[in-house]
């Protein structure tokens, strides 16, 4: 392939390939040679011009392909509009003379067509430059038409668009006739012309005026007559002419002289509309030629007419566009509805008919209204729909309005359902009366307007909450009042079960006891409609529709009234047989009618219940259930009979009973009605071959037995489009209605079929075929086998005895059921049976394989499949695949090669490469065979498909067929005519396979992988150019595989502007294609894909496309619009997950881009009101901050490439602004950091940060948060919630100690006002409070005026919510009060909690200094100023927390407890909505939970509150009054009783949930358990009950060890860790309490006596499980051996494993190790001095490592932390008292030894590790050692003389830093009071310091560090000769005042000194000063013997007073550095 890119045509490459690849080499080459020509330079191109035009002219004689001749004549275009134009001309004549030749043979036809393309394509590009030669060529190519076959009629049609394109106006001498020729193509049969002659007519309209004026009548009936026999492009291409061409008719200025002027009419939109509706309700029949059909009334429109006519009404709005609607919806309107008025009686004359010209207008008004009007254009069509339906409901006739006023009402629904809650306004205009309306239409004589009507009301429910209760209280007020009148008892009945189908709809949900009137209203109408025979069907219906209804409501509803629908169920049926008989003999035709209606009824009731109530069904409730069922069925079986005897009336009850009775068996398990399959089987076999059956169902009833790929290669109407909802009817057939909601009224409560359609049930005639085939498959699987035969026997002996029509409809429902039966046997692993049954399936199945329905050859292929898979027996598999063979070898029909093609690709995709490959190679062999069979494009498709399936099954045993089949596809694609789309589509499946085969491979570079890559490649490129959208989109979904597979390969920048062309495609599985592609591409590439689009969008000139938006709004912007037109859900899903992946990846980088995007969104629509409100209010708080205003500035920027966005595309858009902030969040802190984004951007401005957005923030936020859509509002919450915790803290650098949020105060304020009106929703309230709360803790506002406005509003919600769940709204269900209470209740919770923690942090600092003045002006009143707001309302707060945590810790009571639970529920929840209500006491429990326990350490669980009397105590059920009956509740308990059951409530809460923490546990709710848990253990009280209660310790400390093994996060496990420190501390005081109250009692005792306290009592053994200490040490183990693992014995100890370096722990890890240790050391104070012997070891032993194993070097000596806690441990551990308890003593002082042994052991380890500790730290724990613990574990000689070596060795290290800390460990330990410890160290070692310091005479200090050691070592001296006993002193004095002496320095080196050295001169004289007095003796002799010091000594002090004269100042710098740089070791260790 590589040699086809070149400019010319590589010949001799060429002419060495084979046919095949010569193709592709020429497709290669012409496909490079266009991107070349466009990127080389004119004089480049002119030189090779001849050659090239030559090559590309002989490529016309080849033969090339469709693709080939149009990127042939592409080129040929291009090559001349660059090069020179004169040889253009003989060109063309070369063309002309190709198509006149008078060669017709099929070998010639491609050279013709090749020349009629190249034609088209010079006159497009070059246009007017060929000058007069066009009127030769199209009277050329027109008179070829004639002659042309359907191919050449296509690419002529197509062609003449092209020339008329180029030309222009220049082309009008031959309108006329391309007009003649086109007309006579436009009712060509070949559907693909008639699409071509569409197009023709489209480019020609734009020139020829008489189209729309003079002709106008007759280019309309043309596109009529072209809609008959139509398929779905046709329509599409012809509407779109139709349309086009009337909207130009209305808007176009005539030009042309006056003459001309008046001659032309201008056409008026009544006469347009009047042209439209004559096609739809005349067809092409014409005006005036009414034929003779017609006059007699028996003809109708045929459907592909209608359906046609319908889409050029779309069309024809669409073009004129919204706002014209806007100005003419009145007359559209009625236009509209007038098609189905009764002034036509042709469209409405069946019921069929009705409903399908009832769908088309609905149709007309859902896409025009829907998706081309903005939500305030709809909010103005609500109220005109409004106005046509009182008209309409004051006409008499009511045949005349009933079709207009269904089409009304559910327009007026759906456009409702859409707005949601901004239609809010509407419903409370009086003036528009939108809701009386619909209610009077309720009583409307005809069922389907009652039907509409409660749809209606159903989708205002589903849209507006807050309507549902009022609705329904309002429906069944009437039917109630109402019961006389049968219109009223339906029609409201319908309403009632409607709205209660919305409940599911609305999280909110109604009351609960609106279940018990509906109930009992459904019992009233079911008894009472026997008094009354006129109303008795009526009655009988809405009873058991409302109960069906009812059902819907869920388990927790339903469990209350199931024993009366059991009983109602019971008595429905007839208790025996023999009550049956009697029941035949007694009843007439209309009881009938009526006990049928009541029984189906009642099916249908109990269907509901199994379906939405599943929970429910338990062993007993089935036992109940099943008596009734046999006599259902005993029912089933005597229909027959009753119609005979009372005829038709009861046809439609009878079939209605049926397909009742068979969706109820469908859903219950088949073993619940064993007793009666043989009867059921009868009976379903008898409908399926019933014999008036005459309708073909095969539409409705064979695609869910079909897979879903197979039905792509059937009809495009079986795919989904945009027109799926008008297509349906054709894809039925004429005889069969679509379907409606009359046909079954039950489906009004049911889930909505597709988004907000009406459900769209089929007339039952059909529905019970399709119930009944489905029930044959799950009763025949159950029945014996032997029952099986002759069931299956009858059905093909039905099929054999029918005739005709007859046979086909039998056949079908026969096959249909038989696959379902075998479907349902495979998916339950059965088996068949005997083999006569194999036989009879058998033939049954090849039978359909034959028929020449295609939809049934595609079940049977199915089925056939099946039947391999449920005997999975490979002979047999062989056999069917060999029958297939020679089927297909044999014969030449198409029905048999087509069904037996796929019958194999079937049997592959079911039982994989059937496992030979021979099978394999024989199918591929046949399949290859049948693929280019080109007489019959059918052949080839099913061929191609079925081929795609065995691709994909038989996997990597496929790869040596790939190539060939791939150049099979390759020649397929280059040679297959465009018109046979289905083939090209089958193709793409094939291609689509084989690359998923080939699968990652394709990124190889071997030869043979870069040659198949570039076929794919190739192919790809053929499917792009394809005219048909479905192959486009195959293109796509190839390409995207191949860039997931071999991404380098894929050319992402030709890929992407192909699909930003396609993005707004009018092909619903183009779009989808397009968009799944993209949301792929931009996973991994989004930067690139969005550059590319713009970059395209910018080079492409056209307007219309979306390059207009992408060049505006870039593709994120594109993609955007597309969403709020969009109505497709996986579409709309897809194009989210796309804009979100672009999100993550770009939003940082494209700040400015995505938040103005969002922007634009939410300021499109915002309300101009709600900015105004803002405005005045910041005039009266008078506001301080600036940027206020930008909320009511609105910029009017050029117009919004957002139109009046839905409030579906705002909630996302302000989603998106939450997950861009999170974005921000991940990256850089410059966006939360205002100076530091200000530098940022000043050095260079690209630079971008969300911290300069911060007022647009707010701004969206506000907009948002303020709007009338409620889920906008929650979005807009939310977006300020999380601007709030974001800014919360970033500081406003202009005026500092305050925040940049601040100056929005106002903003947030007026942004929360509005969610606290009487009317907002509770979810929004509850989201209100969650803000709230957070904007009062985080800090922002310090004034307390400034917060007040906030904190009042929340003031406000206590005061609703205090009169609990009974004062509450009763709009919605009573979990949505508790919801409120709840968030009410938490949002204070968090405002309690941080003010009593900054109450905390203001109260420390101030002790410790004084300079914090600024912060006690500003801070100390909002820390308890805060307090103080809250103090007001805390006793009522308290009460109700309790309260709360009281339901709570009901709630969270296993199952086994429900008994014990109050029957009325709890203070904040309803005993009904329990289940519901639990999960809002999940959200906030635990807040609430940390707040109570603050509120009671704050009372100390001392004084009892002085407003809570023991009366108010039992308000709430207290834990203890919770089992007590209430009579004696009243009993008054003490404090003490109150404060333990608050304590254990508390803890019991914590414990039970943190024992079982559920994976979805938040962390906010761990931490803040653990925190109630510490404000517990605070205080003294709580502390003492859990110490003295040894159990609940110890379980409390296994709940926290499984908290610490479960949660990773350090803050959880350091919160856990401080409440075990707590236990601990509790335990020691309780075991202090019991010593001290034991010795204060046997005082006068001896001692020996004293009992022993603590773990361990005598013997010092723990038991696991019942000992505290030793659950604490394994929790401590856990946490150290997880920061630390080679503490672990088992791991060190093992051989392999050599010692470790010493590590820094993370951050985290210190503390957590530094807490760990904390609580080891305090654990022997728990014990008595045994239990202490048996853990020292452990804690030892854990102390030390945690030393070894952290003790790191750092610089400037310093200790980590974990080393300063572990010494810090150490020193708590060895001075415990334990150590010199006389019982413990000896073993203590053992263990300690040892343990120092094991410190200096890490000195000398085995290998070479040791140099890496740090000599300082283990020093210092030597130290700690010598002077925490008794003398005696010190002093033994081994060990003492072990650490003097060690202190030696020290000192000689080189490091300053060592040496010094070594000189001040010594100094502590050489000042050690008992001699025995200290002289040792002092003999040793004092010598060797004196020489050190003798040597520093010799080498002068040079910098402080030298300096400070000599300082410390003076120091050590003089603490020696302070400790030296009287004799000795002298003789250390004598030699210390030497060393001294010789650091003085005289009067003039003073003046050259260093600054080192005159530190040290002043250091050695003040010492002198203050040793020569003390000691005056030694130093007058000293001076007297030694002259030289003598006299230094007077120079020193002469020159000291000079220079103190000079500058005073020294002395006191001087005298500092002796201070300060001394590194002080005094930490609180030693």
């Amino acid at each position: 392939m590589e040699l086809a890119h070149s400019l010319l045509l590589n010949e001799e490459a060429y002419n060495q390939l084979g046919e095949v690849q010569k193709a592709e080499f020429i497709f290669e080459w012409l496909r490079y040679l266009e991107k070349l020509l466009l990127a080389t330079s004119r004089n480049d191109v002119r030189e090779k011009q001849k050659t090239l035009v030559e090559q590309l002219l002989s490529l016309l004689n080849n033969s090339p392909g469709p693709p080939t001749r149009k990127l042939l004549a592409k080129n040929l275009a291009i090559l001349y509009s660059i090069g020179d134009t004169f040889s253009v001309y003989e060109a063309i004549d070369k063309c002309n003379d190709l198509i006149r030749s008078k060669d017709d043979s099929p070998s010639y036809l491609p050279t013709k067509l090749a020349a009629v393309v190249c034609l088209g394509s010079l006159y497009k590009k070059l246009g007017r430059i060929l000058g007069n030669t066009f009127t030769d060529t199209v009277g050329n190519i027109l008179k070829a038409v004639k002659s042309a076959e359907s191919q050449g009629r296509y690419e002529i049609m197509l062609s003449l668009q092209n020339i008329l394109n180029g030309l222009g106006a220049a082309a009008a001498p031959c309108h006329r006739d391309v007009y003649k020729a086109a007309r006579s193509c436009l009712t060509d049969r070949s559907m693909a012309v008639r699409c071509a002659a569409a197009k023709c007519l489209l480019e020609l309209q734009n020139e020829a005026i008489f189209m729309w004026s003079t002709d106008l009548d007759s280019v309309a009936t043309l596109c009529f007559k072209s809609f008959e026999g139509s398929n779905y492009d046709v329509r599409i291409s012809v509407s779109k002419l139709l349309g086009t061409i009337l909207a130009k008719a209305i808007t176009s200025k005539h030009p042309g002289t006056a003459a001309s002027r008046q001659s032309i009419r201008r056409v008026s939109l009544e006469e347009v509309l009047e042209l439209l509706g004559t096609g739809f309700l005349r067809g092409s029949s014409g005006f005036l030629r009414a034929s003779g059909d017609m006059l007699k009334g028996t003809s109708s429109v045929s459907r592909d007419v209608r359906v046609g006519v319908t889409q050029a009404y779309v069309v024809f709005v669409s073009t004129l566009g919204g706002a014209w609607l806007e100005k003419n919806f009145a007359a559209f309107l009625s236009h509209i509805l007038s098609l189905v008025s009764q002034s036509h009686p042709k469209a409405t004359q069946t019921q069929i008919d009705a409903i399908c010209c009832r769908r088309c207008v609905s149709f007309i008004l859902r896409t025009t209204i829907g998706g081309l009007l903005g939500e305030k254009a709809q909010l103005a069509v609500v109220k005109d729909i409004c106005q046509a339906i009182w008209k309409l409901k004051k006409v008499m006739d009511v045949a005349a309005s009933q079709h207009m006023l269904v089409c009304a009402l559910q327009e007026l629904g759906n456009l409702i359902h859409n707005l949601g809650t901004t239609a809010a306004p509407l419903l409370q205009d009086s003036s528009t009366g939108l809701l009386d309306s619909i209610l009077s239409v309720t009583l409307h004589p005809s069922i389907s307007v009652r039907l509409a009507a409660a749809w209606c009301l159903h989708c205002i429910a589903v849209a507006l909450p807050s309507y549902l209760t009022p609705l329904l209280d309002c429906c069944l007020e009437r039917l109630t009042g109402h019961k006389s009148s049968p219109e009223a008892v339906t029609g409201f009945s319908f309403a009632v079960a409607a709205l209660l189908g919305a409940v599911k709809h609305c999280p909110l949900g109604i009351p609960h006891g609106k279940g018990k009137i509906i109930m009992t209203l459904a019992e009233d109408l079911l008894c009472s409609a026997a008094q009354n025979s006129r109303l008795s069907a009526q009655r009988t219906q809405a009873g058991w529709l409302l109960i069906a209804a009812l059902m819907t409501l869920g388990p927790a509803v339903v469990s209350h009234h199931l024993a009366r629908v059991l009983l109602l169920w019971k008595c429905v049926f007839p208790a025996s047989p023999k009550d049956l008989e009697t029941e035949k003999s007694r009843g007439d035709s209309f009881t009938w009618q009526v006990t049928l209606e009541g029984r189906a009824g009642a099916l249908c009731a109990i269907k509901s219940f199994v379906s939405h109530c599943g929970d429910l069904l338990t062993e007993e409730v089935i036992q109940r259930l099943l008596p009734p069922l046999p006599c259902a069925v005993d029912l089933l079986t005597q229909l027959s009979s009753i119609l005979k005897m009372y005829g038709s009336p009861l046809k439609t009850p009878s079939v209605v009973y049926r397909q009742r009775l068979y969706e109820l068996l469908i859903l219950l398990p088949p073993e619940t009605y064993e007793g009666n399959l043989c009867a059921i089987l009868k009976e379903l076999a008898a409908d399926l071959t019933a014999p008036d059956i005459q309708v073909s169902a095969s539409t409705f009833l064979l695609p869910p037995l079909c897979h879903q790929d197979d039905l792509l290669i059937l009809s495009p109407l079986l795919q989904e489009t945009d027109h799926r909802f008008i297509e349906e009817q054709l894809l039925l057939g004429n005889g069969v209605a679509c379907g409606s909601l009359e046909y079954d009224p039950y489906l009004i409560y049911e889930k909505d079929v597709e988004g907000d359609s009406v459900p769209k049930p089929l007339p039952p005639a059909l529905s019970v075929i399709s119930s009944a085939a489905k029930l044959f498959g799950v009763v025949c699987a159950h029945v014996g086998e032997t029952q099986r035969l002759p069931i299956l026997e009858q059905l093909l002996d039905s099929i054999k005895h029918t005739k005709g029509a007859r046979q086909q409809v039998v056949q079908l429902h026969v096959v249909s059921s038989v696959s379902s039966f075998l479907k349902y046997v495979a998916l339950s692993k059965g088996c068949l049976g005997p083999e006569e049954l194999k036989r009879f399936a058998l033939t049954l199945v090849t039978g359909a394989l034959e028929s020449t329905n295609p939809l049934l050859r595609c079940a049977a292929a199915e089925a056939w499949a099946r039947l391999a898979q449920v005997l999975d027996d490979g002979a047999f598999t062989a056999g069917l695949a060999q029958v297939s063979f020679d089927k297909l070898k044999s014969a030449r029909d198409v029905v048999t090669r087509t069904g037996h093609s796929l019958a194999l690709g079937s049997l592959h995709r079911y039982l994989g490469g059937i496992s030979s490959s021979q099978h394999l190679n024989s199918c591929i062999g046949i399949l290859y065979t049948l693929a280019q069979d080109s007489t019959s494009p059918d052949v080839q498709t099913w061929a191609l498909h079925s081929l795609s399936l065995i691709i994909d099954s038989a996997g990597p045993l496929y790869y040596v067929h790939v190539e060939p089949t791939l150049s099979l596809i390759i020649m397929l694609l280059l040679n297959v005519p465009p018109t046979h789309a289905e083939v090209h589509q089958s193709l793409g499946r094939c291609l689509n396979a084989l690359i998923t085969t080939l699968g990652p491979e394709l990124q190889g570079n071997s030869t043979s992988i870069s040659t198949l890559r570039a076929s794919c490649l190739l192919g790809c490129a053929v499917m792009q150019d394809n005219p048909d959208c479905l192959v486009q989109a195959q293109a796509i979904s190839c390409l995207q595989q191949l860039h997931m597979f071999a991404p380098r390969h894929v050319n992402l920048s030709s890929l992407v502007s192909c699909l930003c062309v396609n993005l707004y495609s009018p092909y619903l599985l183009l779009r989808r294609a397009v968009l799944a592609c993209l949301r792929q591409l931009v996973q991994r590439e989004a930067a690139e894909v969005s550059e590319h689009a713009v970059m395209l969008a910018k080079d492409s000139r056209e307007e219309l496309t979306p390059d207009a938006d992408i060049r505006e709004v870039g593709l994120e912007g594109a993609l955007l619009i597309l969403l709020d037109k969009e109505t497709d859900e996986r579409l709309c899903h897809d194009i989210k997950e796309t804009l979100n992946y672009m999100l993550t990846s770009m939003a940082v980088e494209k700040l400015s881009l995505w938040l103005k995007l969002c922007k634009d969104v939410l300021a499109a629509s915002a309300d101009c009101t709600a900015i105004t409100c803002v405005d005045t209010m910041q005039e009266e708080e008078g506001d301080k901050g600036d940027d206020a205003s930008v909320l009511t500035t609105r910029h009017d920027e050029k117009s919004h490439p957002f139109t009046n966005p839905r409030w579906a595309t705002r909630v996302f858009a302000a989603e998106c602004v939450c997950r861009i902030i999170n974005q921000c969040e991940n990256a850089t802190s410059a966006h939360f950091d205002i100076a530091l984004a200000q530098e940022m951007k000043k050095k260079d401005s690209r630079n971008d940060f969300l911290v300069l957005h911060l007022a647009d923030l707010i701004r969206m936020a506000f907009m948002a948060a303020t709007d009338h859509s409620d889920q906008l509002r929650l979005s807009g919450l939310e977006m300020l919630l999380v601007v709030i915790r974001r800014f919360a803290t970033v500081p406003e650098p202009e005026f500092p100690g305050h925040v940049i949020l601040e100056q929005y105060q106002a903003n947030v304020g007026a942004a929360l006002r509005p969610a606290f009106t009487s009317e907002t929703p509770p979810d929004v309230t509850a989201k209100a409070c969650q803000v709230c709360s957070a904007w009062i803790a985080s800090g922002v506002v310090s004034d307390l005026n400034d917060l007040r406005r906030v904190h009042q509003l929340l003031v406000s919600s206590l005061t609703k919510i205090q009169a609990g769940k009974e004062a509450l709204s009763h709009l919605y269900n009573e979990s949505a009060s508790t919801m409120e209470i709840l968030a009410v209740l938490k949002a204070w919770a968090e405002v309690y909690i941080i003010a009593v923690q900054r109450h905390k942090n203001h109260r420390q600092p101030l002790k410790t200094t004084s300079c914090l003045e600024d912060s006690i002006r500003n801070g100390s009143c909002s820390s308890d100023g805060l307090l103080d707001l809250v103090y007001a309302d805390l006793g009522t707060l308290s009460r109700l927390w309790l309260a709360a945590l009281q339901d709570f810790a009901l709630l969270t009571l296993p199952s086994e407890f429900a008994s014990q639970l109050p029957a009325e529920g709890g203070a904040f929840y309803t005993a009904e909505t329990s289940e519901n209500a639990k999960l809002q006491y999940y959200n906030s429990w635990a807040l609430i939970l940390h707040a109570t326990a603050l509120w009671l350490t704050s009372t100390g669980f001392v004084v009892a509150d002085p407003d809570e009397g023991a009366s108010d105590l039992s308000r709430p059920v207290t834990p203890t009054s919770m089992c007590q009956g209430s009579s004696s509740g009243a009993t008054i308990k003490s404090p003490e009783d109150v404060y333990t059951d608050r304590f254990h409530l508390i803890l019991g809460i914590s414990v039970e949930f943190l024992c079982s923490l559920r994976s979805d546990a938040t962390m906010e709710s761990i931490t803040a358990c653990l925190h109630a848990l510490q404000a517990l253990l605070d205080v003294p009280w709580p502390r003492s009950k859990i110490g003295s209660d040894q159990d609940l310790g110890i379980e409390l400390l296994n709940v926290l060890h499984r908290v610490i093994l479960t949660r990773e996060s350090p803050s959880i496990q350091l919160a856990s860790l401080e409440v075990v420190r707590q236990i601990i501390c509790a335990a020691q005081e309780h075991v202090k309490e019991k010593r001290r109250s034991a010795e204060v009692d046997d005082g006068a005792a001896e001692k020996e006596t004293l009992p022993e306290f603590g773990e361990g009592k005598d013997t010092g053994g723990l038991v696991p499980g019942k000992s505290l200490v030793f659950a604490t040490l394994e929790l401590c183990v856990c946490i150290l051996v997880r920061q630390l693992p080679e503490l672990n014995p088992k791991l060190t100890g093992s051989p392999g494993v050599k010692a470790r370096k010493p590590q820094m722990l993370s951050e985290d890890g210190s503390r957590l190790v530094s807490a760990a240790l904390v609580i080891l050391s305090e654990l022997p104070a728990v014990c008595s001095p045994e239990g202490s012997i048996s853990i020292l070891p452990t804690i030892l032993y854990l102390t030390i490592g945690v030393l070894r194993e952290t003790a790191v070097k750092l610089p400037g000596g310093q200790l980590s932390s974990t080393v300063a806690a572990s010494l810090q441990a150490l020193k708590g551990i060895l001075s415990s008292p334990m150590a010199r308890a006389e019982k413990s003593h000896t073993a203590w002082t053992d263990l300690l030894r040892s343990a120092l042994t094991t410190v200096l052991d890490c000195w000398d380890p085995v290998d070479e590790t040791h140099e890496e500790l740090d000599e300082v730290s283990l020093l210092t724990a030597i130290t700690v050692f010598i002077l925490s613990t008794s003398p005696e574990v010190t002093t033994i000689p081994c060990l003492q003389k072990r650490c003097i070596d060690k202190f030696k060795a020290t000192l000689e290290i080189k490091d300053p830093m060592v040496q010094i800390k070594t000189y001040q460990l010594l100094h502590s330990i050489f000042q050690y009071p008992n001699p025995a410890v200290s002289y040792p160290y002092i003999y040793s070692l004092a010598s060797c310091i004196m020489e050190k310091l003798q040597e520093i005479d010799k080498r002068k200090p040079e910098n402080t560090a030298e300096l400070q050691i000599f300082q410390e070592g003076i120091k050590v001296l003089e603490t020696l000769v302070t400790v030296a006993e009287e004799h000795h002193r002298s003789q250390l004095v004598a030699c210390l005042l030497p060393i001294l002496i010789s650091f003085l320095l005289d009067e003039n080196a003073l003046g050259s000194a260093t600054s080192i050295m005159r530190n040290l001169h002043d250091f050695a004289l003040q010492n002198l000063m203050q040793i020569g007095p003390q000691y005056s003796s030694v130093f007058k002799s000293l001076v007297a013997s030694s002259p030289a010091l003598k006299a230094r000594l007077e120079a020193a002090i002469k020159g000291n007073q000079e220079s103190v004269k000079v500058k005073i100042p020294t002395s006191k710098y001087t005298k500092s550095p002796g201070k300060n740089s001394s590194i002080q070791l005094k930490t609180s260790f030693l």
